[in-house]
């Protein structure tokens, strides 16, 4: 699900907290000993921008639309043709599974080679399954960068041997990759039916649907067996039930369709387990089943070790799904949810899954037509989700969010959503008791487009209806989170109350913004949360409509974020806390950049990315073109540094521009007049810009008239200086 509906909210006046929070430096109590957040994997990863090569890092970027903003880490590794990125194996590993994005309407393949040997076996890239539109979806833009390509590399590989992968001619932009030790296929189990026995065909070429629905047949109440192979299966399985599906391994046992099972009921007992589904689901539609599973299992059934990838949906399940086991299984590249409890469901456990780039929220819980009861989200690792919430419960009864590990969301979304955003009707708000324990958000959280103001690493929001369920939030970690660590919101704009949320023991570390964003009615309780690094002021409390308020109680323990926001008139911006700047710091490094124009990848956030060989370039042909830098709050700024690519293959050039200024965003005066600047690679592409001593901005605007080396404006760096 989504957050779509636009909220047209701006603050007008303070609001402080009712109960205010302690200052200074409090001793906080050491919460108790947990279990470790996330899945227990069978592969390890490794960041591409941690490796070696000749390739060109991009990001980090946190800008909605941009190829770094949906990169694990937010940073990634561009390839042109020859260049290379290479991993140090972390284990012994015989397969590789590799994140990366191609260019739209581009395929191609990665060489590998293993400690410096080319293996026969090439990895695939293609764009096929990328760069998704979901234009019915408010503040939606393109999206889904990056695909999934996996390979089994025909030899052992060792803890501290190389595995590099090289571009052949497309540009790729590889961002992780998994190594794994990929067990032999397992053997059929006896007294099994084999769909090959029925017909099916490994090859993949003939079409298998029909031996599957008749090895189903077959085998009621005992096993499916489904040898190592690839099987074409072209309409979906139906009637499934008291039945299990064995494959050899998920690396072995492939199926290749994009309805796997629907249907609306099941008698249950239906135990789905060991292989792959791979669909070709390309697009979003919202009216196809084009799932892993849609609908029901029935009570009592599981699904563990399989591997799902380029579907619409993981599991859509909907009717009577009691005591369902989801575990142990991969959800990759889908174009909306990884998995969504769609009402009604009592006892449903989803543990120890991996999920990466997901199109919408990665877990979701959504309690259309009944509530879904006592049921949890447990020891998952989600990574990526594009559009969404990394885990969402929407609505609902006694639900459990625990020990799971998110991150890297962008856009629409938080790590983990508390809300009672129904959606649509006969909806079942929050009830009972709603635990949030022991979860570790990294880098979540993202500008809402809708709201045009941040959403929080973990949100609480009253969107139709008030909270009223009791809420606890405990032993929490919250790391480089871009905004704020914990949101309190009435996300449809419309003033609900959040109430009863505790929340103990929480470790926030670098936030950007301020540990508790509160804009609803209502109150909540703080013991043992403990911040660092806080990019703005402890508190945020304006909530919407004015006239309301949240009172924020001290429970003890507390401290690093006892300031409040003084003016709910201005968002507060990440780094906008420090009155008095290092004069050494630049200013823009990291603060959202806009342009007239961008020319393919090469966007405004590249300006202001901290690397000299990323860059922004303007649409081609089309003199004047500007680009913008708000800087987060009014600076004496003195000095600008202008850089291209420090590269000798960037030719000499003179760029004619002005800098303009402004406070609000709105109205720009020139702060300098328009000058040719020249940039040469021998003295290090770079241009100094002195500024004047009344200049004063919040926003810097260079407005580029002409470019003698390109017909286009070019920087790959613009920093902003107190010092002159």
């Amino acid at each position: 699900m989504h957050s779509s509906t636009v909220r047209n909210v701006r603050h007008m006046s303070a609001i402080g907290a009712v109960v205010a929070l302690a200052a200074g430096t409090l001793v906080a109590l050491a919460p108790a000993a947990h279990a470790v957040a996330g899945a227990t994997l069978p592969f390890t990863s490794v960041e591409a921008e941690s490796a070696t090569g000749n390739g060109t890092k991009t990001g980090p970027d946190y800008t909605q639309g941009t190829l770094a903003s949906e990169a694990s880490g937010r940073q990634a590794v561009r390839l042109t043709s020859g260049q290379r990125v290479e991993f140090t194996v972390p284990r012994a590993a015989n397969a590789v599974n590799v994140a990366y994005s191609v260019p739209d309407g581009q395929s191609g393949s990665l060489d590998v080679y293993v400690n410096g040997t080319k293996i026969a076996k090439t990895l695939p890239v293609t764009s096929k399954y990328s760069y998704v539109d979901t234009g019915w979806i408010a503040g939606a833009k393109t999206h889904h960068f990056f695909d999934n390509a996996r390979l089994l590399l025909g030899r052992n590989v060792q803890a501290g041997d190389k595995v590099a992968v090289e571009s052949t001619g497309t540009q790729v932009t590889v961002d992780v990759a998994d190594f794994e030790q990929v067990a032999s296929a397992a053997g059929q189990p006896a007294g099994s039916v084999s769909v090959v026995s029925k017909g099916a065909d490994p090859s993949g070429n003939g079409d298998s649907t029909q031996a599957f629905r008749d090895a189903i047949a077959a085998a009621r109440g005992g096993t499916v067996w489904i040898p190592p192979g690839d099987y074409r299966i072209t309409s979906s399985l139906s009637g499934v039930q008291n039945v299990t599906l064995q494959g050899a391994g998920s690396w072995y046992s492939v199926v290749r369709t994009s309805r796997f099972i629907d249907q609306t009921s099941s008698s249950g007992s239906v135990h789905i387990k060991d292989f792959a589904v791979i669909g070709e689901v390309t697009e979003r539609v919202d009216s196809s089943p084009d799932n892993f599973v849609n609908g029901s299992l029935g009570p009592d059934s599981s699904v563990s070790g399989m591997w799902i990838q380029h579907l619409k949906v993981g599991l859509w399940l909907t009717g009577n799904n009691d005591n369902l086991v989801v575990e142990n299984s991969r959800i990759l590249d889908t174009t909306a949810d990884g998995l969504n409890l769609n009402g009604t469901a009592k006892g449903v456990v989803v543990r120890n899954n991996f999920l990466r780039n997901q199109g919408d929220d990665s877990l979701a819980m959504w309690s259309l037509y009944g509530p879904d009861t006592r049921s949890s989200f447990e020891n998952n690792t989600i990574s990526q989700p594009n559009l969404a919430n990394g885990i969402a419960i929407y609505g609902g009864t006694d639900i459990t969010v625990r020990d799971n590990l998110v991150s890297d969301t962008n856009a629409l979304g938080s790590g983990i959503a508390i809300s009672n955003q129904k959606f649509l009707d006969p909806f079942s708000p929050l009830a009972g008791t709603i635990t949030v324990d022991g979860n570790t958000l990294v880098r979540t959280g993202a500008i809402n487009p809708n709201w045009n103001h941040p959403m929080g690493a973990l949100r609480v929001d009253s969107y139709d209806s008030a909270v009223d369920a009791t809420v606890h939030i405990t032993n929490t970690t919250i790391t480089d989170s871009p905004y704020s660590a914990f949101e309190f919101v009435s996300g449809g704009g419309r003033g609900h109350p959040v109430r009863n949320v505790d929340v103990t023991g929480a470790t926030v570390r670098n936030t950007g913004t301020v540990v508790v964003q509160a804009e609803a009615q209502g109150a909540a309780t703080f013991k043992n949360v403990t911040a660092t690094q806080v990019g703005a002021a402890g508190v945020y409390n304006c909530p919407y409509p004015a006239g309301g308020s949240f009172a924020l109680t001290d429970g003890g323990g507390n401290s690093g974020w006892g300031s409040t926001w003084a003016d709910c008139s201005v968002w507060p911006q990440p780094g906008q806390g420090s009155p008095d700047p290092d004069p050494g710091r630049n200013l823009a490094k990291g603060r959202p950049a806009t342009a007239t124009g961008s020319q393919d990848v090469y966007t405004p956030g590249k300006a202001v990315d901290g690397d000299a060989d990323s860059y922004w370039e303007s649409a081609n042909n089309a003199f004047p073109q500007s680009w913008t830098v708000d800087l987060g709050s009014s600076y004496a700024v003195r000095r600008l540094v202008l850089k291209l690519p420090p590269s000798s293959a960037w030719g000499a050039r003179t760029q004619t521009l002005t800098v303009l200024g402004s406070t609000d965003g709105s109205n720009y005066s020139t702060v300098v007049g328009s000058q040719g600047y020249r940039f040469d690679p021998a003295t290090g592409n770079t241009a100094t810009v002195t500024l004047p001593g009344t200049a004063n901005p919040r926003y810097l605007r260079l407005s580029v008239s002409a470019n003698t080396g390109w017909p286009a404006a070019q920087f790959s760096e613009v920093e902003a200086y107190l010092a002159s």
